[in-house]
């Protein structure tokens, strides 16, 4: 039996601090070199079918613009579907919808109508409320039909 005495008992430690001190310099390191992007926008492109006359453009295939002016006051003065002048009647404002991409189911794979609605910065949300819900669809009866489910804004006007 071998009998060890108190010094080679103690065992050799490591000293961890300078350790620790590169790691949270590191640490810090790729923290602050970090450099956060923004995410690229959606670069889907619609190109046209092979041998197709660009003459013949779909204009439901473009972006529909709806511009909603508004007087001092906020209150609605005009809309405009496409330079075509509605005046402030939402109901006209649904039937042009309509009367420009039908009221059809879109065809699978389709995305559907898309469409930009201006507007000037002091409108008041309810308009905008109102003329998004008669661009979206109706209900006929028991049934809701559905127009246009893209929605996109134009950046106010001052």
């Amino acid at each position: 039996m071998k009998i060890r005495n108190r010094e080679e008992m103690q065992k050799n430690e490591l000293n961890m601090t300078s350790m620790i001190d590169v790691v949270f310099l590191l640490l810090v390191f790729f923290v602050m070199t970090f450099k956060i992007v923004e995410l690229e926008g959606d670069f889907s492109v619609r190109m046209p079918l092979a041998g197709s006359d660009s003459a013949t453009v779909d204009p439901t295939d473009l972006p529909l613009k709806l511009r909603l002016r508004a007087d001092e006051n906020g209150r609605l003065t005009s809309m405009a579907l496409n330079d075509i002048d509605l005046g402030t009647d939402f109901d006209q404002l649904r039937g042009n919808v309509v009367s420009l991409i039908g009221s059809g189911t879109p065809v699978e794979g389709d995305e559907g109508p898309e469409i930009e609605i201006d507007t000037d910065y002091n409108l008041r949300y309810e308009y905008v409320i109102q003329s998004i819900t008669a661009v979206s669809g109706y209900k006929d009866g028991n049934e809701v039909v559905k127009l246009i489910e893209k929605i996109k804004f134009a950046k106010p006007r001052r």
